[in-house]
């Protein structure tokens, strides 16, 4: 298990976002998440109760940030992004909202041109003031891993009474002001083959896509050491081929390998 010991780190090398600082808002002891995904680098998701009651406030979340914005502006950084990941899902947070509203105006005091990118796994869509607070950000990305619910439920295995028609419903509600990740890969679990690039679930994932109409889909697979050890990378040629299908329905796609 990997986990962020602060709630500013970085900035960091992004294949997808370039010069990023990550925000960990997370309890940076325990990861807790309404996923358990087979291949998630923070390892399984071993606290299940999602209502920790050690997450750091608001206040303290916007006093870290500060510090760290002011420190990477004194030495000369340059920041792409200011990213929402770390150590679970963020949209868990209690007061995600508030925190939302103070890294606005942080961001916009210290680095007006950065945009601010939510990495979350669209659990908690159905609640308003997470759409309403993800709705403010430049680059909410939301995870869609399959088209099936079955692999829906393979993959992401919730630790909430999450379904991925609930998923679905909440990314339609964003009117295609959203990016949607997507990770690809194959393999075994619990005895259990799967490979999420077949033709049966990619056809339905088309499907999901035309009908959210995200305004880009980012696809990709595995970089990091995995929880779940019997996981094939997909590589780029069969991404590209899944990229030309999204293209052809109108939606930007872009692979990362």
């Amino acid at each position: 298990m990997f986990l962020w010991e602060s709630i500013a780190f970085g900035p960091i090398h992004s294949r997808r976002l370039g010069s990023s600082l990550g925000i960990n808002i997370s309890p940076t002891d325990v990861k807790i998440c309404s996923f358990d995904c087979i291949y998630c680098e923070c390892g399984w998701t071993l606290e299940k109760d999602i209502t920790s009651t050690h997450y750091a406030t608001a206040d303290i979340v916007a006093q870290a940030i500060e510090k760290k914005l002011q420190s990477c502006q004194a030495e000369g950084t340059h920041i792409d992004s200011i990213t929402f990941s770390g150590n679970g899902e963020s949209t868990l947070h209690p007061q995600f909202g508030e925190i939302i509203d103070n890294l606005l105006i942080l961001r916009d005091k210290y680095y007006p041109n950065a945009i601010i990118t939510c990495l979350s796994n669209a659990t908690k869509l159905q609640d308003v003031k997470v759409r309403k607070a993800l709705l403010k950000i430049e680059n909410p990305m939301l995870k869609l891993d399959a088209g099936l619910p079955e692999l829906y439920k393979l993959i992401n295995r919730p630790t909430i009474p999450v379904t991925m028609k609930d998923t679905v419903e909440g990314m339609r509600a964003f009117n295609g002001n959203f990016v949607m990740q997507s990770m690809f890969l194959k393999g075994e679990i619990d005895g259990v083959k799967f490979d999420n690039t077949a033709e049966e679930n990619v056809a339905a994932w088309l499907k999901v896509l035309e009908e959210v109409k995200p305004r880009k889909v980012v696809l990709y697979s595995l970089d990091r050491e995995t929880p779940a050890k019997q996981l094939v990378k997909v590589h780029q040629p069969e991404l590209e081929k899944i990229a030309e299908r999204v293209k052809k329905i109108g939606i930007e796609a872009q692979v990362f390998e």
